[in-house]
């Protein structure tokens, strides 16, 4: 009886160890690519239902993508593959994640701006613009003009500007010479519309907030010009219909009391 149950415990455990090796030794089995390709291009036409893609197939990055920001721009990095994107990046909702995260690095370095060192255009109480420009740049001189155009509708704006100077040769001695003006925004006018006088004006204070602009810009991590900055919205460029977008949800000033 002993001997029999010795026995049949003996072919027990030896038939579980035998259950059990497989799992041991069992390795894992890689994924079926095509089918993965095919899961996924599957849920990128449920989630983005809207547009037609005519193509799919796996990208060359690989591994997770880390969010950074350089110059005033969010970039990604993929370090699995080591691949860096300039890309913009949305949800299935069409919200533009890469142009959030944007703002919101604008917003937080709001902090180093100081707007004493600004030229300041515009009557106080409009809605206020942050203007980084550049006096030899076309699109700076194109919003100018637009900006007289709806000041002249009746819907002005308090421009607080910076200039940029380290794109065009000429761009920091016309700066200099507007700074130093007496009329400060009729030479802004004049030199945008491509008439400043010879000589340009020089004088201490307008070399000193030439350089002070210069480090607003870097700080900001600006670079190009026009930037804007609307209630926190970063625009690069003259994007004309962003900023009628936000013309209009902004109120027009407040007038004084009679």
């Amino acid at each position: 009886m002993t001997r029999h149950l010795k026995r049949s415990s003996v072919i027990a455990a030896a038939l579980m160890l035998g259950s059990a090796a497989p799992a041991f030794s069992q390795t894992p089995v890689e994924p079926d690519l095509s089918e993965v390709v095919r899961s996924a291009e599957a849920q990128l036409h449920q989630s983005f239902a809207n547009l037609q893609f005519e193509d799919f197939a796996p990208s060359p990055v690989h591994g997770p993508l880390f969010q950074a920001s350089a110059g005033g721009r969010i970039l990604y990095y993929a370090p699995e593959s080591d691949h860096l994107l300039f890309a913009t990046i949305y949800d299935k909702n069409g919200v533009n994640l890469t142009a959030l995260s944007q703002d919101a690095a604008a917003r937080a370095r709001f902090k180093d701006l100081d707007q004493s060192q600004a030229l300041l255009i515009g009557p106080q109480g409009a809605p206020l613009v942050i203007e980084f420009t550049d006096p030899d740049c076309p699109y700076c001189r194109a919003l100018d003009r637009f900006w007289a155009a709806k000041a002249a509708e009746g819907r002005p704006v308090r421009r607080q500007i910076y200039f940029v100077s380290g794109i065009h040769p000429e761009a920091a001695s016309k700066a200099e010479h507007i700074l130093c003006a007496k009329d400060r925004e009729a030479a802004f006018r004049a030199t945008y519309a491509g008439e400043p006088p010879k000589p340009l004006i020089r004088c201490p204070y307008g070399a000193a907030q030439v350089q002070a602009h210069a480090q607003a810009v870097k700080s900001m991590g600006i670079s190009g010009t026009p930037t804007l900055i609307l209630d926190g919205q970063v625009i690069s460029g003259f994007s004309q219909a962003e900023i009628e977008a936000w013309l209009a949800r902004q109120r027009p000033p407040a007038q004084p009391p009679p």
